[in-house]
């Protein structure tokens, strides 16, 4: 029996009966396709959704992961626990809607996901293209670093890491923008590889640090905006944090490092 999970709120627009056949059937914009899954955008009753819908990605894949001692994603599920956790956390990020998961084979395990589509918003990415034009340019800035460092720490205290931490996969309200009051709201996107632990292991926290600090180097940040991430992602003391967690952030920056020697271009949003 397929499982099936429809939000409340949406069980007029959604019908449990028919909803998994209608998700395979579902056609729209679409946005990114990849192993045996692909991401569009829809409309339903004039509100706009996103679906992420898998068909499975095979046993190669299946074998190729856990050679490689990871264990593979094979469907909507993994996201559909990121999204429950980030609420739990209180962090923003996509509203899920509805959860189909179906397939005793996990090669060919049919699931999907529908999320809210994420409005009004910039990615971090797109702002730091233009930023410094800005007259706040500065003031934006520190306030987006100071929540970004709050925000990470929180999910890594919290046993979670994304996997895909790059700047293009956070946005910030654009209602903020227009009148940037206090600390901006950021939603964390696309969570497909996310993990969920009881405690993230320190190897796993550096590579969402690097990442996200590879995917900033052409922000236009200081050596000053990185250290202040540093000092309120530790909360500690620059002084401290250079010297108590030194070799956390040479790892970091080695990460960083890596990524760029292999991807000269930085990651798009999916």
């Amino acid at each position: 029996m397929p499982e099936i999970w429809i939000d409340p709120d949406y069980r007029r627009l959604f019908n449990p009966k028919t909803i998994f056949e209608d998700m395979q059937n579902m056609q729209g914009e679409v946005f990114r396709t990849g192993k045996g899954r692909v991401t569009l955008r829809f409309q339903k009753k004039k509100r706009s959704f996103f679906l992420k819908r898998h068909s499975g990605i095979g046993w190669g894949e299946i074998f190729k992961d856990l050679l490689q001692g990871r264990l593979p994603i094979l469907g909507a599920r993994n996201e559909w626990h990121a999204l429950e956790r980030l609420q739990i956390l209180n962090i923003s990020t996509l509203k899920p809607v509805a959860f189909g998961s179906r397939g005793r084979n996990p090669a060919r395990q049919q699931s999907f996901l529908v999320t809210e589509e994420l409005a009004a918003t910039t990615s971090l990415e797109d702002l730091a293209k233009t930023w410094q034009q800005r007259e706040d340019y500065a003031q934006i800035k520190r306030a987006i670093i100071l929540k970004l460092a709050n925000l990470a720490q929180r999910m890594h205290r919290n046993g979670m890491n994304h996997r895909d931490f790059y700047i293009c996969h956070i946005h910030v309200p654009n209602r903020w923008l227009d009148e940037p009051q206090g600390l901006p709201e950021l939603f964390v996107i696309d969570l497909h590889r996310a993990q969920i632990r009881d405690q993230v292991p320190l190897r796993w926290v550096v590579k969402d640090i690097g990442s996200l600090f590879y995917s900033s180097l052409d922000a236009g940040l200081t050596m000053r905006d990185y250290f202040r991430f540093m000092q309120a992602y530790t909360g500690k003391g620059v002084r401290e944090t250079l010297s108590h967690d030194r070799d956390f952030w040479l790892d970091v920056e080695r990460r960083a490092k890596a990524l760029l020697a292999r991807c000269p271009e930085q990651p798009q949003a999916a």
